[in-house]
């Protein structure tokens, strides 16, 4: 019975914090590309990690989480969970980590992005963009509506998270949605937690396969290598990454940086000798807080103060 009582507790819990959270759709009109079907649906489940994963994504938001009255600091950052972009892991690589920056007093969005899928859009390589920079854009025009500072508004992804974070961050000049005010749609700051950037190394993998397959078009290939895109503008961006990643390979956070390092753009790089892939804020082979260094980076980008 006490067993029951907890589980029931931990429910009810889950179920208030998800409720006191303002979840906003991203469109208020058509979605871009999309293709109606009615037997598209999202689905919640379990991993083998404990944690919960969404599935079969159509209709994208962003869930607000900000911090506690008094000491909210401006900042914002934009989460893109990971998923190999089969799926979302909204628990641990988007809402833990939201509420680690609302302790720090930077507003956190949980972005809920469209899954790549031929059945339910026109074009399924550019969906998970369209939805990043449509959340930027509301962000930016409405950061007055939550005290944020609209030059203080920064990205964050995971995995491939991570790419589509990325994406966002070297392809900022094109809007590929409606924008008629022409709204700013750059990141002010990149954070990569182990981060897919090339589609050249590892395109056996399922993020590659299920963003661009199966034709692997060589100048989709390019587009989406973002390596091979950063320039001068590129924002400053932190890169977290494990040595015996077995699933993105450390080499895609190296060739980033020395990307990020050639067009002399402000880069911090942290590689852990172990820890796997897709650890989230918690690396169980190290005592080290990687969120505290982070946090360290964005007080010296004077992103945040003290």
């Amino acid at each position: 019975m006490k067993l029951k009582f907890k589980l029931i507790l931990i429910f009810l819990l889950l179920f208030a914090f998800a409720k006191a959270q303002t979840v906003i759709p991203l469109y208020n009109g058509p979605i871009p590309g999309a293709i109606k079907d009615e037997s598209y649906v999202e689905k919640q489940h379990i991993g083998e990690d404990g944690k919960r994963y969404l599935s079969f994504v159509s209709k994208p938001t962003i869930a607000v989480f900000q911090p506690p009255k008094g000491k909210a600091n401006g900042t914002s950052v934009i989460i893109c969970p990971g998923g190999g972009y089969q799926v979302l892991a909204v628990e641990h690589e988007g809402e833990e980590l939201a509420k680690r920056f609302n302790d720090a007093g930077i507003t956190a969005f949980v972005l809920k992005y469209r899954l790549p899928s031929a059945a339910i859009m026109t074009d399924k390589s550019m969906a998970p963009l369209q939805d990043l920079q449509q959340a930027i854009l509301i962000v930016r025009r409405d950061a007055a509506k939550w005290n944020l500072n609209p030059a203080k508004i920064g990205v964050l992804g995971a995995s491939a998270g991570g790419h589509l974070a990325a994406t966002a961050g070297v392809h900022f000049e094109k809007s590929y949605i409606e924008n008629p005010q022409k709204i700013s749609l750059k990141p002010d700051f990149m954070i990569l937690l182990y981060p897919r950037i090339s589609m050249e190394l590892g395109s056996e993998s399922s993020s590659a396969k299920n963003l661009l397959g199966p034709d692997f078009k060589p100048a989709l290939m390019n587009f989406f290598s973002l390596d091979k895109q950063v320039t001068t503008n590129t924002p400053p961006t932190f890169l977290l990454h494990a040595s015996d990643d077995p699933v993105v390979k450390v080499e895609h956070s190296i060739l980033f940086y020395q990307a990020l390092v050639e067009k002399k753009v402000p880069a911090e790089m942290h590689i852990y000798k172990s820890g796997g892939h897709g650890f989230g804020l918690n690396n169980k082979t190290s005592t080290d807080d990687w969120f505290l260094i982070l946090l360290h980076w964005l007080k010296d980008s004077e992103l945040i103060k003290g």
